[in-house]
């Protein structure tokens, strides 16, 4: 269960309640009005609690699981221990997310400004916005309702905070409008100078990027990412994108809608993602590419043509997954061979 000094909850939640927020239906509940208290770990759960299981090799910790419900598919249903309540539903984890969720909500500001932020008397701060010490918020930044700045942070001149947005402490935002309901963690950078100069044997002359970042809604950009703004062209983040700690984006980079980047990707500039691409941990992209909606990269793959259909790569260069785990497998046996 959560620590309380960290995470508040919001329970005791009636079974019905839960399951309505789950999507799944109610099998050997005997009462609906049963009180659920918290979520908890297979292990770990208590006859209060709710659990889940969505991983086969959990089964074992399930069919012994003193949780007081649990989500589960329906060809679970039959392993279940006696006198549990289960949610069952074709998606489990998802489940599980709306029912976490619904526990432990986000907390979105109330109007607590510290006296220590510092705050130009031209910027806009929401009456409902908080704003924590030693946060800076600069000339003509617009803070809008339930966003929260957290220690350190600094907004730059101009940025566009939509609602309910958290800046996580030490980030920085320059040249940019972020969306609404968005998390960006600890220490990221958003909007400085992209890597852009005219190089030559004379000298490399730098290029102003003169370009601003636009990310969407329901983005979450994971602690110390940095988005470079664009050259002319913006860098725009799509709705819904998930990016993981330590990732490069650069300059005039386009990504879509709901893509999901691992760690330690990094992304040249000019590169155009569509929608739903997944970007394992250490994928590199070269700049000036394309990527069709859909696509999925394997880890430390590095991608350096278009694809311009959606379908699973891997290897550097990046090339379709099959014929990258077939290249691999007849090294090795041709490795084995030599070594007989």
């Amino acid at each position: 269960m959560a620590d309380s000094r960290f995470f508040k909850n919001a329970g005791p939640f009636a079974l019905a309640q839960i399951a309505e927020a789950a999507g799944a239906e109610i099998v050997n509940a005997e009462s609906c009005d049963h009180l659920i208290t918290d979520v908890a770990p297979l292990e770990q759960a208590s006859p209060d609690t709710l659990s889940f299981l969505d991983n086969r090799k959990y089964l074992e910790a399930f069919k012994e699981t003193k949780a007081g419900a649990c989500i589960v598919s329906p060809d679970m249903v039959d392993h279940a221990p006696d006198g549990i309540c289960l949610l069952v539903t074709k998606t489990p984890y998802h489940a599980y997310a709306r029912v976490a969720q619904l526990f432990y909500p986000s907390q979105n500001g109330q109007g607590n400004v510290s006296a220590a932020a510092h705050i130009s008397k031209s910027a806009t701060v929401h009456e409902t916005a908080d704003v924590a010490a030693g946060a800076v918020i600069e000339d003509n930044a617009d803070i809008a309702a339930g966003c929260v700045i957290a220690a350190n942070a600094v907004i730059c001149k101009g940025v566009t905070i939509c609602a309910n947005t958290q800046i996580g402490p030490n980030a920085s935002i320059a040249n940019a409008i972020i969306g609404s309901n968005t998390i960006i963690h600890a220490g990221v950078r958003i909007g400085q100078d992209g890597f852009g100069f005219a190089m030559g044997l004379g000298g490399h002359e730098k290029v102003p990027q003169l370009g601003r970042v636009i990310v969407g809604d329901h983005v979450e950009i994971g602690a110390n990412t940095t988005i470079d703004r664009g050259t002319g062209p913006d860098t725009t983040i799509g709705n819904g994108t998930k990016i993981d700690n330590l990732v490069q984006i650069a300059h005039n980079v386009q990504i879509g809608q709901n893509c999901v980047l691992v760690s330690h990707v990094g992304i040249s500039g000019s590169t155009e993602l569509g929608d739903f691409v997944l970007l394992a941990g250490q994928v590199g992209v070269a700049g000036h590419l394309k990527i069709a909606s859909g696509t999925r990269v394997a880890a430390q793959s590095g991608v350096m043509r278009n694809i311009p259909v959606a379908q699973e790569m891997g290897g550097s260069p990046a090339k379709p997954v099959r014929k990258w785990l077939k290249e691999v497998a007849t090294l090795e046996r041709l490795a084995q061979k030599k070594k007989d």
